[in-house]
């Protein structure tokens, strides 16, 4: 057996030998093979992370809904839709994603603050399961829309709770003061245009907090909000709500032991939702597949200056954004290990910005120009994230699973990121 890394959230690997794998699958195989950087996705790790969930909340009317926006590759879509998941959207672009998929329509939520009338026709014409609404301006265009395209739409309502969570301000979407859904002292008024418009029916109340909880007392007084809501809506007339959408947000260990406990976020759900017949939505992204994915990079050059060491490998921030953007803390490992004495370092990318880092001053290994790196906890907000500032191609993906991999999504070519410009568009 090898030696367990859970305990530094480097989920779904472990040391055999000197040699990380992922599901039996040496790591510097992929790297030989592939190239780097490299997005590794554990799929038996997804699989579990996924029935942890849906046992959680079994025997009670649920839809476990994955977030899209946190890895939109077409292998791990296709792999939660076969375990029953529907898909939460938030983005035209991410509609057909799952579509490609073979994700049902009806299993499908739109979400998201400014959904343009071209997405908006696509989501009606297809019949998804229901487009959450943001705002009234945006309640009168999908009415218009209904109208034109002769098409009926279930629609949800997501409002802004005004719970405060514990989380990076950047991700923290259930505050008062941010841009996120209806206000709940609008929300009689939106009710009641969805009800006299014969092509609009209101089936659902949302809600989102934000990402990376680990607490779940937010989710019990957001619970409670909506509640109140649909008890409010249905006095004044509407009876047609089916489902309570509590978003995702469930936080996962990085490395810091701080994990969204699921039997008591599921506890918390269920003493508040059961007695209500409603079915619950969730919608996990990070939680599902945040630590089913490392990013593979090669060390480039070992550099002393001002007093300090930088390791430069061949991944940037374009390649994978939170430590930069976030100061999210990711743990790093030799992929193969060579018993050297650890020293302080900043591992550091080629793009030509400081903010260009993965850690600073972390206790690594010594390390030599041209070995492997594994970055952990890049299954989530890494490639959908990526860019191609100063021009790099974007990194190639790859799924394992049972002894084998495959590549999901092969490297971008150079000539890829120029081949549908006019360098003559005035001529």
């Amino acid at each position: 057996m090898g030696e367990s890394l859970l305990s530094s959230s480097i989920a779904g690997v472990e040391r055999v030998g000197s040699s990380l794998q992922m599901a039996g699958v040496a790591l510097s195989d992929i790297a030989e093979t592939v190239g780097t950087p490299t997005f590794v996705y554990n799929a038996e790790f997804i699989r579990d992370r996924y029935g942890i969930l849906a046992r959680a909340f079994a025997g009670m009317p649920h839809r476990i809904h994955y977030a899209v926006k946190a890895n939109s590759n077409l292998a791990v879509l296709r792999l939660l839709r076969e375990l029953g998941a529907g898909a939460d959207l938030v983005s035209g672009g991410e509609l057909r994603r799952a579509l490609a998929a073979g994700f049902s329509p009806d299993r499908l939520i739109f979400s998201g603050v400014g959904k343009t009338d071209a997405e908006l026709s696509l989501a009606i014409d297809e019949g998804i399961g229901h487009i959450a609404i943001e705002s009234l301006a945006e309640l009168d265009r999908i009415a218009t829309l209904a109208d034109a395209l002769q098409r009926d739409v279930r629609l949800g309502v997501r409002i802004n709770p005004e719970v405060t969570t514990e989380t990076h301000p950047y991700i923290s979407t259930g505050e008062k003061g941010i841009k996120f859904g209806v206000p709940v002292d609008r929300v009689p008024e939106a009710a009641r245009r969805i009800l006299e418009h014969p092509r609009l029916t209101l089936t659902a109340v949302a809600m989102h907090l934000g990402s990376q909880l680990t607490d779940p007392e937010p989710y019990l007084h957001g619970i409670r909000h909506l509640l109140e809501l649909v008890e409010a809506l249905e006095g004044q007339g509407t009876t047609t709500i089916e489902a309570i959408d509590i978003g995702g947000g469930l936080g996962v260990d990085y490395g810091d032991g701080r994990e969204m406990a699921i039997s008591s976020f599921a506890s918390v759900v269920r003493g508040l939702l059961e007695p209500s017949g409603l079915t619950v939505y969730l919608e996990p992204g990070r939680y599902l597949t945040g630590n089913a994915g490392v990013l593979l990079t090669r060390v480039l050059y070992c550099k002393h200056s001002g007093g300090k060491e930088f390791v430069i490998v061949d991944a940037g921030f374009n390649d994978f954004l939170r430590p930069s953007r976030y100061q999210a803390l990711h743990a790093i490992a030799e992929v193969e290990a060579h018993g050297r004495e650890a020293r302080v370092v900043d591992v550091v990318g080629p793009i030509c910005e400081t903010g260009d880092f993965f850690a600073l001053e972390r206790s690594l290994p010594a390390v030599e120009p041209g070995e492997l790196l594994a970055v952990m906890g890049a299954g989530a907000y890494g490639f959908v994230m990526s860019s191609n500032y100063n021009t790099r191609p974007r990194a190639a993906e790859v799924m394992v699973d049972g002894g084998r991999f495959g590549v999901a999504r092969p490297r971008e070519s150079e000539a890829a990121l120029f081949a549908g410009e006019n360098p003559t568009p005035l001529e």
